[in-house]
């Protein structure tokens, strides 16, 4: 399975996040990932589907909302209209996953739940035929510019055994120094925001990122 770029744009400027995505959008990214924080399941909040909807036609690049939100069923039609291809909410967030994922398929995008970093794989098992995608956090959520937490590639390496051909995504603390290790212990999604903030161009940073998959490979 290729190795997918995903950006975050949490640690660009919330006062115009068009122009980085227009230049993420041009370095040939895979998806744009959007970290959505309603202020009680993580303490920051960021932004809504108005925001989606306003990047949704910048590129060829997919919108991917990940709703860090506690009822995040609430959000789902909205950011489907927004033009979300990817929808991603917390096993933590609810006691229905297995119906919320059904609820995401039927709304013809694809599914994916996300597991802190305290929370074991063996919570999403039971889904796996289901999903299109399992995002494993590989720092706590809420903020940009963390480190990786090394005790989550583990839960990387025990996903990818149990599911040779799931998509698993990581977030958190990933650059190309730290993205080898990911994708040797299996992930195949990449979602980075900080490190690309603060690289001297976006396009030389997907660029040394991209270097990185090769390198691991």
């Amino acid at each position: 399975m290729r190795a997918r770029i995903a950006p975050s744009i949490l640690s660009f400027d919330p006062a115009d996040y068009r122009a980085p995505v227009l230049e993420l959008q041009k370095a040939g990214v895979d998806w744009i990932h959007l970290d959505v924080m309603d202020g009680q399941f993580v303490p920051p909040i960021t932004f809504g589907a108005e925001l989606a909807s306003s990047l949704s036609t910048l590129g060829e690049a997919p919108l991917e909302a990940h709703l860090m939100t506690l009822t995040p069923e609430r959000h789902f039609e909205a950011f489907v209209k927004a033009g979300c291809r990817r929808i991603t909410f917390h096993q933590e967030a609810t006691v229905h996953s297995h119906r919320l994922v059904q609820a995401l398929r039927e709304m013809g995008v694809e599914a994916g739940i996300a597991i802190n970093p305290a929370t074991p794989v063996s919570t999403v098992l039971p889904m796996l035929d289901i999903l299109d995608l399992v995002l494993v956090m590989t720092v706590n959520p809420g903020w940009g510019g963390q480190s990786l937490i090394e005790s989550c590639i583990p839960k990387v390496r025990e996903l990818r055994a149990i599911a040779p051909e799931l998509d698993i995504e990581v977030d958190g603390g990933v650059t190309p120094g730290t993205l080898p290790r990911l994708l040797e212990a299996g992930a195949t999604t990449f979602v980075t925001g900080s490190y690309l903030a603060g690289a001297a161009s976006i396009a030389s940073g997907v660029q040394e990122l991209r270097k990185a998959c090769l390198c691991a490979s």
